[in-house]
């Protein structure tokens, strides 16, 4: 498919139906937010809630402001700058274990923000654009699929020594995005064991890691681990079992909006539960709304933008930026139902506000500036 001149191009909208859930979720957040925020404002704040609403508010604005500007800017142009963001985002992750800020066992702040933040949406950005590229011998192994497995597995270790749960969503974006740019079944799947080893090894130097993984296992899997705490409901258990709480008590239609009780006893819960608090106000009905409306931005980015994308490059890039916000959004939610072993990873677009709100309305910008090269017959 040819690509749009640029009179075409300049002419052609942004895709709105990508538009429109992205503030859905940030609408909900808004609300969502300012319920959960309440006990971390008496603690911080002397209950002045409305500091941090406007906090979240500003990095909210921020976010949206740049998905506008990111829509503007040619994504062809964006790929050709990849490398730089992933050698930047890869020596601040560097810098961050060496003097980042831990919180929860993990290394994650430089400066106040996520260095992973950067590299992520980079290193997506980077591997659409070697995918593209080597499209014509993309089954060599040499040529192909070694370079784009340095540059993976380069990014994936550093995020992981800063956040193991954000390492495992990006490798599985980007191992998709490699399986639709027709990398060897064969190499992907060493790949896929070669992250596996990497994971095991991780855990087994972070006993704070490895003692999650157990608790929701319900096995005692690692030498560096106590099993009392481990097991113990007050301990590392203690997480899961106030966001099950939280499920129960809404039930099928909740509570009602700001009338959450266990917002006072789950840790973060305006980042890491913020999925718990909705579903304990707003009942099982709420929360499966909410996740249809990441299964439409689901929808949306694969069958109208990446399968309409005027090259490679776009398809690629689409299908990496659609899996990475998509599979952030169904973690966090298998996390707070208690499906998957607690994480760090907060709700795209609706978790109190920070860098990686910010990187998603970059991803999302992203997007929809591919989305203005798609022939207006397809939209």
């Amino acid at each position: 498919m040819k690509a749009l001149t640029l009179k075409q191009w300049t002419k052609s909208p942004a895709d709105k139906y990508i538009v429109l859930p992205v503030l859905i979720l940030s609408a909900v957040g808004i609300v969502a937010v300012y319920s959960a925020i309440s006990f971390l404002a008496e603690t911080k704040s002397d209950g002045d809630t409305i500091r941090f609403l406007i906090r979240h508010l500003s990095r909210l604005a921020l976010a949206l402001g740049c998905m506008g500007v990111f829509s503007l800017i040619n994504y062809r142009w964006l790929a050709r700058q990849a490398s730089i963001g992933l050698v930047v985002s890869m020596a601040l992750l560097l810098i961050v274990q060496i003097v980042g800020t831990s919180s929860g066992g993990a290394t994650r702040w430089l400066l106040g923000f996520q260095p992973s933040d950067i590299a992520r949406v980079a290193l997506v950005l980077h591997i659409a654009a070697l995918l593209a590229r080597k499209q014509v011998y993309v089954k060599d192994f040499g040529r192909a699929f070694i370079p784009i497995f340095l540059w993976i597995g380069g990014v994936i270790g550093l995020i992981g020594l800063e956040d193991l749960s954000t390492a495992a969503v990006v490798l599985v974006a980007v191992v998709l995005m490699c399986f639709i740019g027709r990398i060897s079944v064969l190499h992907l799947g060493g790949l896929g064991l070669l992250g596996m080893a990497m994971i095991y090894l991780m855990l087994l130097s972070s006993p704070q890691r490895a003692a999650r993984v157990e608790s929701y296992l319900g096995i005692k899997l690692f030498p560096t681990t106590n099993a009392e705490e481990v097991f113990s409901s007050q301990d590392e258990g203690y997480q899961a079992k106030q966001a099950r709480i939280a499920f129960a008590v809404g039930g099928l239609t909740g509570v009602g909006p700001g009338k959450s009780v266990q917002r006072d006893f789950l840790p973060a819960p305006y980042n890491d539960f913020i999925f718990a608090i909705i579903a304990e106000e707003y009942g099982i009905i709420g929360a499966l709304a909410l996740l249809a409306v990441f299964f439409f931005l689901l929808l949306r980015g694969f069958l109208r933008i990446a399968r309409n994308a005027p090259d490679p490059l776009g398809l690629f890039m689409a299908v990496g930026l659609v899996s990475m916000l998509v599979l952030y959004g169904f973690v966090h939610a298998g996390v707070a139902a208690g499906l998957l072993p607690v994480t760090g990873l907060p709700f795209p677009f609706v978790s109190y506000g920070g860098t990686s709100l910010i990187a998603n309305g970059t991803m999302v910008g992203i997007l929809l500036n591919i989305s203005r090269h798609v022939p207006g017959s397809v939209r």
